[in-house]
């Protein structure tokens, strides 16, 4: 058998028909019977015998047959031809056509992406596959237009392309959360094919949104006393972000008081601000506040909310008053526009609510009058009596204009204190006393009471008989009265034919200062008593009691024979006479008139009757008991005519005969009281012109004013009846004293010695009307009418008493005192003058503070010239107002006033201090710079350069303190912060005065720093090359890629990853692992160098925290 083995080459292409002609065998080799031994599993080809042609059997798929990545692909047969045999090696090349498309391996892929990826980030896609060789083979992709990202291609070491997603713009998941790509592969066949996979991008959020109120600033209103959890406003706060990042927690920032977070509570989940204490507009008006709502993110972002809340005002509060001062008790004569309280007025609410009025009753006589803000002063409307009213019961009502007002009140009791305002009254402003005369010496005659309604000294009366002589006699001489109970008694008898009446005056004297007195009129009727015998004055009896009378006998009826006349002394009543026979001869013959005493015949004288008749008549006076006296008339009867009877028959006797009798009697008794009257005047001018002894004449007791030493007041007017010469004058007749001016003050009382009655004048060596004198030395000239006249004088020494007619004055109206605070007590502030130009009590002075120096400036120092009496502290007062009264002692008290402003000096006696408001701690260690971590406050009692303070840390810290208000000072960041180089810091604030010398404090704050996410993990190389020996076991370890995080907790805490890449449609994921924990990297199979050589791939590290920040490294295997 002859073989051949020259080898024939055909070239088809893949996915020809069945049947399709390859080849004539027959014409190419021999033209002999041909036989067809494939080399293969499957037939693909056949030879048709007849004709030798070689024709597909069946579609050659070259992928299918071939590796797709070698570069040819061969069907290989013999060929045997009979006759001779011979043996032919036949290769048909399959060529490739672009048959089928490029596809991946999974139609969609998903890509989480960061929003804040950087722009320029790559991220590796799962790549197409074409089973085509080649050209036909995935050429290039296309990404679907978007802005965001692009592709890049990259070729591997085996030819195959695969595309790396970059990003080209950063994202922003607030504006699309989700991008939809579409990756397009194509290969290089004519025509070019096909192959899409969608990419959804989904965009991770990261905490790149702060969150935002409705509105940046709102203003609420709040009513007062508004119910605890009520609802005043429910916030609300929006962030773009998702997730925690978007979770808001709401809280009070740095600049919200304490005193605002204790009466709002804020719900940190909702934002429902809600009352929480109850609300008083008295003590905060204005509540504002800052809201912070903080996402719950990584790096966490703020937005903040200002919040006024204004505070309703309610009438919730009573007025309020206060009794600054109150003066009582005060003198009834207190003059009208006094001062007597202070009272101040207030009311915690505001607007018509804390308006305050103020009123008493109308009915007092009293009025409010405003001094200033609500500060009034009770005064004096109307004058005062205490008599009338002793105590008034003040009631002070407040209130206030709101909607229903509320008032309050306060009641005080001024007490009236007595002054001598009321002369005593008499009940009855004359009085006659009848006295019976002969009355007993000492005899009561009536008590003359009189009423004073003042109190104490100023009722305490005392009684006087107003001196009245009357026939050189003194009233005192005839009545005396107790001047204690004003009893009055007669100090002799009187005999009412001599004194009938006594008219003089008593005065009822109180004993006030100055006293007051009133005097009644007294008239003194001396009452008769029938205390005289009638007496006989006609028949006139020669020789005793016997009266002989003749009548003649032929008397005819009626006539008269006699005519008895009696009179009495006594008054009218006692003194009407009565006439009766007490014997008659013969009682038929004679008749009696009983009234006026006529003797007449009833009848004729007959020879019977006797010669001689004998008539005894009694006159009896009215008295009870009547007193009597008795006249005897014996008549002799005779036998002729009687002339004088005769002419008496004829001329009867009638009642002018009687009244000649009378005048007789009235005439002789004037006489007898005249010659009295004369004898009485020659004597006193005899006693007036004895020669006295020289200078001083002894006490008259016709006194000027009494027999004892006297005072005399100013302006007192002794005598009404005087004319004036010099300063005194002596009245001509009575020689009384009388004060012709006020007398100038000088101190001492005087005494006024006794004149006698005379007609001469003081005289003064010098006119006292202008010279101030204490005592006056007076001498008293009494000068006769005598040829030469004669004199003689007498001292007058008068003492002027005083008066309190000054006011004390001090030295100064007003004084400017510097004291340094803290000065001793008991130390001397000033020492006060004040000087009256009076004398004795009126003189002495009494120092207190007026009305308007306040209970605290009272409380510091002591009146007792001016004495520090408390510790006096500047921070707590710097200027003390007082006004000081100096009152003198004296009646009717008189003041002088001065005003002192005492300033209080400063020492720098207190240390500065240093409030830390807020201070946030942990911070988080990428505080933004400029942050405001604390809120500092500085504060100095002291004042001027003791109070300015300094305030200061140290600088090498980063950072800063910037003054946001007075004395409010913010702690801000002034440099990065990095908790992995300093995790903590120690701020001391220190704050010092600028006194001298300094004083100084400090406070130490701990600042802890949080850990955030900002280190990315480090890996010690950025390049390893790890030789793998092939032939390895599987699972072997190849090496451990361990990264560092200097970050804590979640932040450090690694994840290991391989980056997904496919070689020749395998995963790295397929040929290595990575222990997720620890980097140590694994062979998953056995390594055949002849088929693989080497592997390049990525190998990232990502951290735990939010977001996860994340390093590679590039493996070559």
């Amino acid at each position: 058998m002859n073989t051949a083995c020259a080898v024939t080459h055909y070239s088809i292409p893949e996915e020809m028909e069945e049947g399709s002609i390859v080849a004539n065998l027959a014409a190419d080799l021999v033209k002999r019977k041909v036989r067809l031994d494939v080399i293969a599993n499957k037939r693909y080809l056949e030879i048709n015998k007849e004709t030798g042609e070689l024709f597909i059997a069946e579609k050659i798929d070259r992928e299918y047959l071939c590796n797709s990545k070698n570069p040819s692909c061969f069907l290989k047969m013999d060929v045997s031809i009979e006759e001779p045999i011979r043996m032919f090696n036949i290769e048909v090349e399959i060529m490739d056509i672009n048959d089928n498309v490029p596809h991946f391996r999974r139609d969609t892929m998903h890509l989480d992406i960061s929003e804040s990826t950087p722009a320029g980030e790559r991220f590796s896609l799962n790549n197409a596959v074409d089973p085509d060789f080649g050209t036909n083979s995935v050429k290039s992709y296309h990404l679907s237009d978007e802005e965001h990202f692009s592709i890049e291609i990259q070729t591997g070491r085996d030819g195959s392309k695969f595309a790396d997603l970059v990003l080209k713009n950063a994202l922003d998941r607030e504006e699309q959360a989700v991008h939809n790509l579409i990756l397009t592969a194509v290969d290089g066949g004519v025509p070019a094919r096909t192959g899409t996979a969608n990419i959804i991008v989904r965009v991770l959020d990261t905490n790149d949104n702060a969150p935002q109120f409705d509105k940046e600033s709102y203003t609420i209103n709040v009513m007062e006393n508004a119910p605890i959890g009520n609802l005043v406003i429910e916030l609300n706060a929006t962030d773009l972000d998702e997730g925690t990042n978007s979770e808001i927690i709401y809280s009070y920032s740095l600049y919200t008081s304490e005193k605002t977070q204790a009466i709002f509570s804020l719900n940190s989940n909702s934002g429902e601000i809600r009352v929480k204490e109850m609300i008083n507009y008295e003590d905060f008006r204005i509540y504002d506040m800052e809201v912070i709502a903080m996402d719950k993110g990584h790096n966490s972002l703020t937005g903040q909310c200002k919040l006024t809340i204004l505070v309703t005002d309610m009438n919730d509060n009573h007025p309020e008053m206060s009794i600054k001062s109150f003066q009582s008790p005060i003198k009834e004569n207190v003059a009208i526009d006094t001062v007597i309280a202070i009272v101040s007025v207030s009311d915690k609410d505001s607007g018509e609510n804390g308006i305050v009025d103020l009123h008493i009753a109308d009915q007092l006589p009293f009025a409010l009058r405003e001094s200033s803000d609500n500060y009034y002063e009770l005064v004096v409307s109307q004058p005062l009596d205490r008599e009338k009213v002793p105590e008034y019961e003040i009631t002070f009502t407040v209130t206030d204009r709101g909607s229903p007002p509320l008032s309050d009140n306060e009641t005080m009791t001024l007490e009236l204190l007595d002054v001598n305002d009321n002369v005593p009254q008499f009940p009855q402003s004359f009085y006659t006393i009848p006295v019976m005369e002969n009355n007993a010496p000492g005899a009561l005659l009536s008590s003359l009471t009189a009423f004073d309604p003042d109190l104490h000294e100023n009722q305490y009366l005392v009684y006087f008989i107003i001196e009245k002589e009357i026939v050189n006699t003194s009233m005192s001489m005839l009545f005396s009265i107790n001047p204690e109970n004003g009893n009055l008694y007669a100090l002799k008898t009187f005999d009412y034919e001599i004194e009938k009446e006594f008219l003089f005056h008593i005065e009822a004297r109180d004993s006030g200062v100055p006293p007051l007195s009133s005097n009644v009129t007294v008239h003194i009727i001396i009452v008769d008593q029938n205390d005289n015998t009638p007496v006989i004055v006609s028949p006139w009896r020669a020789h005793g009691s016997v009266v002989e009378e003749k009548i003649p006998r032929s008397t005819d009826k009626g006539s008269l024979v006699s005519k008895v006349i009696a009179i009495d002394t006594d008054s009218v009543q006692n003194s009407r006479i009565t006439y009766q026979f007490l014997q008659v001869t013969d009682a038929t013959l004679f008749s009696l008139d009983q009234y006026n005493g006529e003797i007449r015949t009833m009848r004729m004288f007959s020879y019977r009757d006797p010669r001689h008749q004998r008539l005894v008549v009694i006159a009896k006076d009215n008295g009870d008991p009547a007193l009597s006296a008795t006249v005897t008339i014996k008549l002799s009867t005779v036998e002729t005519a009687v002339k004088a009877y005769s002419d008496m028959t004829e001329v009867p006797l009638e009642y002018d005969i009687f009244s000649d009798i009378n005048l007789y009697l009235v005439i002789g008794l004037g006489s007898v009281s005249f010659l009295l009257l004369i004898t009485i005047l020659v004597t006193c001018v005899l006693k007036c012109q004895k020669p006295m002894p020289s200078k001083a004449a002894p006490p008259s007791r016709n006194s000027v004013i009494s027999d004892r030493n006297s005072t005399i007041a100013d302006s007192t007017l002794v005598s009404n009846d005087a004319y004036w010469y010099s300063l005194f004058l002596a009245e001509t007749r009575k020689g009384k004293l009388v004060v012709r001016q006020p007398v100038p003050k000088a101190g001492s009382r005087y005494i006024v010695s006794s004149l006698p009655r005379s007609t001469g004048l003081t005289e003064t060596s010098d006119s006292a009307a202008s010279t101030l004198q204490a005592v006056h030395n007076l001498i008293l000239t009494a000068v006769d009418g005598g040829v030469p006249t004669r004199s003689g004088t007498a001292n007058i020494i008068v003492r002027v008493i005083d008066t309190n007619d000054n006011a004390p004055q001090f030295d100064k109206e007003s004084y400017n005192i510097n004291v340094m605070e803290n000065s001793p007590i008991g130390s001397l502030v000033v020492k006060l003058n004040a000087t009256d130009l009076d004398e004795g009590t009126n003189s002495e002075i009494v120092y207190s503070y007026s009305l308007y120096t306040s209970d605290k400036t009272q409380q510091t120092f002591s009146l007792n010239t001016k004495n520090v009496k408390e510790m006096i502290n500047y921070e707590d007062f710097r200027i003390y107002d007082m006004e000081v009264i100096a009152t003198d002692k004296g009646p009717n008290s008189l003041t002088g006033q001065s005003k002192l402003t005492i300033l209080v000096t400063d020492m720098n006696d207190n240390h500065p201090e240093i409030s830390i408001k807020s201070f946030q701690s942990p911070v988080k260690e990428d505080i933004p710079v400029d942050s405001v971590i604390a809120v500092v406050s500085v504060s100095d009692k002291d004042s001027s350069e003791n109070g300015i303070v300094d305030i200061r840390i140290a600088d090498t810290l980063p950072f800063a303190l910037r003054e946001s208000s007075d004395n409010y000072y913010e702690l801000v960041v002034s440099q990065p912060l990095d908790r992995e180089k300093v995790p903590e810091y120690e701020i001391t604030f220190t704050v010092t005065d600028r006194g001298s010398p300094t004083l100084s404090d400090n406070e130490t704050m701990t600042l802890e720093l949080l850990d955030v996410n900002d280190n990315v993990p480090q890996f010690p190389k950025s390049f390893y090359t790890i030789p793998v020996m092939e032939n390895n076991a599987p699972g072997a370890l190849l090496s451990s890629l361990t990264a560092f995080d200097p970050d804590l907790h979640e932040n450090q805490y690694l994840v290991y990853f391989i980056i997904e890449k496919e070689i020749v449609n395998t995963s790295m994921s397929m040929l290595f692992s990575i222990n997720p924990e620890n980097g140590n990297l694994y062979a998953l199979k056995t390594f055949d160098y002849e088929i693989e050589k080497e592997f390049l791939f990525h190998i990232e590290a990502r951290d735990s925290g939010v977001p996860p920040l994340s390093s590679n490294v590039t493996v070559h295997i």
